[in-house]
This record gives C-alpha cells, sequence and structure tokens, in this order.
C-alpha cells in the first residue's frame, strides 16, 4: 500500500452541492434497533460525521423521495437492504433515471457485486481462485449432480445476495443442502452452496483516488474456533457472542502479498465503484487462498472493515467520508 493523504472539499462546495442521505435509520435518534441492532447505530453515526463534515444535507429515510425528482445534487445511498431482493440497485437506478449522481457502483456493477455467484466468474476471469461453489436459482431444479466437491463433506448455504451472514447455514450432506436451499427459496431468494473452507476471513479495503482503486491496510479476524459459522445475529449484536474475534491488521510475509495482488485483480473488474471490500477466505497452515466475495459500497461504520482500515492508514471517520465523497464528486464533474 503507498501512502495516501484524505481529500478535502472546498467549504463553498460543501455548501454549494445539495446532499440526499438515505438510510433505513438517516432518522433515527441512536442505540440499538430491536430487528436491525448496530445497523441502526451505524446509520446514525454516518449522518453525525456527514453534519460535522459543514455538508448541505438532506435526510431520507425511504425510497418514495426518489420516485419523483427531488432538489439535489448528489445521493448518499446507504439504504441498500430495502427487504426485497436487489434492492441494492433501486436507488443507483432511480437516480440515473434523473441524472443525479451519486456515491458507489452503477447499477449493474453493484448487482454484479452482490450476486456472489457471477462475481466468482468474474474472480475466475481475473484469473483469482475461487472455491468450487453452485448457485441454486429459485425456480430451478435442486439436483444432487450440481453439488460443489466438499473434500471435507460440509457444505455452507447462504442467500446468493445476501449480507451479514443472513440466512447462513451448513450441511453435511444432500438431504441437508437440498433442505437449506428450500428454505432460502421459500423466502424469494436464490441461493449459493459451497464447501466449507477451514481458516481465516482476510479483508482487502478498497477506496478509489483519481479513478484508481488504491488499497487500505489488509485486515483479519484473528478467530479462536475457525470451525463456527458467524450469524447475523452475532454480526448485529443482536445475541451474546461468546467467542473472542480481534480486527487486526494482516502482513503475513508470504500470504500479504499475494492477496494484495489478488485483491487488485478483482478490484479493477468493478472500477468505478468508490469504496468496496474484498475478502479472501486464507488457510495459515496449507497456505491456500480462496476469494469468497466482494461487498461495493460496504459498511461504513466506524466499527467495522472499511473505517477500521482507512484509521490504519491515518484517516479519521470525518477524513474516510470527506475522501470518498471528494473522489465520487470529482469523477461526476461536480467540483474540479
Amino acid at each position: 500500500m503507498t501512502d495516501i493523504k484524505p481529500l478535502r472539499i472546498p467549504a463553498e462546495d460543501k455548501q454549494r452541492i445539495k446532499m440526499l442521505f438515505m438510510a433505513k435509520h438517516a432518522l433515527w435518534g441512536g442505540g440499538m434497533h430491536p430487528e436491525d441492532g448496530n445497523h441502526a447505530i451505524y446509520h446514525h453515526e454516518v449522518r453525525t460525521t456527514l453534519e460535522e463534515l459543514g455538508l448541505n444535507l438532506e435526510l431520507a429515510d425511504n425510497y418514495h423521495v426518489l420516485f419523483e425528482r427531488p432538489d439535489v445534487d448528489f445521493v448518499f445511498p446507504l439504504l441498500n437492504r430495502g427487504g426485497f431482493v436487489n434492492s441494492e440497485m433501486l436507488i443507483p437506478l432511480l437516480c440515473n433515471m434523473h441524472r443525479i449522481p451519486y456515491l458507489g457502483a452503477m447499477p449493474f456493477l453493484r448487482g454484479l457485486g452482490d450476486d456472489k455467484s457471477v462475481s466468482k466468474l468474474v474472480c475466475t476471469h481475473a484469473g483469482v481462485p475461487t472455491a468450487d461453489w453452485f448457485c441454486y436459482r429459485r425456480g430451478a431444479p435442486v439436483l444432487e449432480a450440481d453439488l460443489p466437491h466438499a473434500p471435507d463433506g460440509r457444505w455452507v448455504i447462504k442467500p446468493n445476495a445476501s449480507s451479514a451472514s443472513w440466512g447462513i447455514s451448513d450441511a453435511f450432506d444432500y438431504q441437508g443442502v437440498a433442505n437449506a436451499v428450500a428454505n432460502i427459496h421459500g423466502q424469494g431468494h436464490d441461493a449459493i452452496v459451497e464447501p466449507y473452507l477451514d481458516g481465516y476471513d482476510v479483508q482487502c479495503a478498497f477506496i478509489t483516488i483519481d479513478g484508481e482503486p488504491v488499497a487500505l491496510p489488509m485486515l483479519w479476524y484473528e478467530r479462536e474456533d475457525t470451525q463456527k459459522l458467524w450469524t447475523y445475529y452475532e454480526k448485529r449484536d443482536l445475541v451474546q457472542n461468546t467467542e473472542k474475534a480481534a480486527l487486526k491488521q494482516f502482513d503475513h510475509a508470504d500470504l500479504a502479498p499475494k492477496i494484495t495482488e489478488m485483491a487488485r485483480k478483482v478490484a479493477r473488474e468493478f472500477v468505478p465503484f468508490d469504496y468496496g471490500r474484498i475478502e479472501f477466505r486464507v488457510d495459515l497452515k496449507t497456505g491456500d487462498i480462496n476469494f469468497i466475495e466482494i461487498n461495493l459500497n460496504c459498511n461504513l461504520w466506524s466499527e467495522k472493515v472499511m473505517a477500521k482500515a482507512a484509521n490504519y492508514a491515518g484517516f479519521s471517520h470525518a477524513d474516510l467520508l470527506e475522501t470518498l465523497l471528494a473522489e465520487s464528486w470529482r469523477r461526476n464533474a461536480l467540483i474540479a
């Protein structure tokens, strides 16, 4: 990683540009939400940081504000999990219809990243290794012949466009896989099935500067039990998580350079995206590295990977958000 410095927006441009911040909990007063847990804290924190930056800000917590063209110059979309399939593409699509620029990738790239199966095809094209997988699309047959090879006899099943490990489970035979797939299909989603890979999750956060993806310091979860699945409820702090998992900088002498090169290849396939997180599963015993997923417009909470990685690079939370906006405003010709 090269040394990078935060970008700044002139004060007059902060006031000149009207920005709409959209998040499910944009109007939340702070604290945990009974269903979304710490996601509400996250949205409140981003809103507060944007306000402290002195931006000309409007707030919305629903899609309806974009059904007709609002009087704004730019949209900051965090309303990604809308409760329906492919909701992550709706705000960018509506913005495109109104010709309003927005933070993050265009709709097609957002969908490409959120479709875990197709994003693995992109990585395969880029020459980046990924474990065997199969996506059982809703409405298509669920055949044992399509089951990916699992050397240890354990499969992981999850919605193909899930976030924060929503709907994840494991199984040890075809019938268990089929039951898990049926459950996900019943909730209206496609299901992706992969062999369980032992090891650690290494997180590669990227921002773009002058249109080029720039790697932030690489992080990893140093876990006590690598065999345990993390659930949505644990990630949202809705249940007590007894396992200790520290998010630390990953600087393995042999593996870190290899992962960095793989992550750059993946990032290049999705430019321009403003910011995103690429995840690999790494087995420290064997040295095996496999792409897991890419998350464009990923979580910007100060407690999560993107902000933690930026902090290692010397960025405060405000520095990170201002840099993302400055780059996106430059790319969309809102500022010089």
